[in-house]
Parts: structure tokens; C-alpha cells; sequence
């Protein structure tokens, strides 16, 4: 089984920035895409930002497009989020998972395991 840490979260301004950051340890193989989840009070756990391990190509949620970018370092085997133009919205539980499937599903259902997540909130 795959070891999913995230880490980078916190509390900031809207308009404001944090990068997230994802180390993968553990049973790794097989493993072709990475992406990221995140879940308010509430609501259903949605799909962010997602990326293939190879090549690095990218598939983005509308509401983070532009704003978000999602990136790789295949030698740390982490994965990261960077979060720029912060809104309220966008406060919520960011966990990362991985997949074989491109592009990524965006129904977290198709997912099996996930880390312990990361808070992030953003204040108006």
C-alpha cells in the first residue's frame, strides 16, 4: 500500500498564496497520475488538479484553472499545488491520490486510498 502524506496547509488572506505538498512513499508502482482532492464542511470531496508522473501533463477543475498549478518531482516522489489568488472557496481539506487513469476521474469514489489531508482556509 502507497503512504500519502500531505502537508503545506494553513490559514491566509484571499488573494493570497500556499503551496501544498504530497510525499508518496511506500508500494509506488503502477502508479501513472497523481492528483488532488479537496473537501469543505459539508460537501462532496472534489476533484482539483491532476497530473501524469511521467510526463507531467495536467488536467485542471474549472474553478481552479488559472489560479492553481500542480506540478511533480519524480526523484523526491512528491507531488505539490500551488495556490495563488486564494478565495473563500477555496477553503476546505486538500488530500492528493493516485491513479492509472488519464485523464483522471473526478469522482472520488474511483479512488481507494487517500492521505490524511491538509486544511487549508482562506479568510475574506
Amino acid at each position: 500500500q502507497a503512504q500519502l502524506v500531505e502537508s503545506g496547509g494553513g490559514l491566509v488572506q484571499a488573494g493570497g498564496s500556499l503551496s501544498l505538498s504530497c510525499a508518496a512513499s511506500g508500494r509506488t508502482f503502477g502508479t501513472s497520475v497523481m492528483v488532488w482532492f479537496r473537501q469543505a464542511p459539508g460537501k462532496e470531496r472534489e476533484f482539483v488538479a491532476g497530473i501524469t508522473w511521467t510526463f507531467g501533463r495536467t488536467y485542471y477543475a474549472d474553478s481552479v484553472k488559472g489560479r492553481f498549478t500542480i506540478s511533480r518531482d519524480n526523484a523526491k516522489n512528491t507531488l505539490y499545488l500551488q495556490m495563488n489568488s486564494l478565495k473563500p472557496e477555496d477553503t476546505a481539506k486538500y488530500y492528493c491520490a493516485k491513479s492509472g487513469k488519464w485523464p483522471p476521474p473526478t469522482n472520488s469514489r474511483e479512488y481507494g486510498y487517500w492521505g490524511q489531508g491538509t486544511q487549508v482556509t482562506v479568510s475574506s
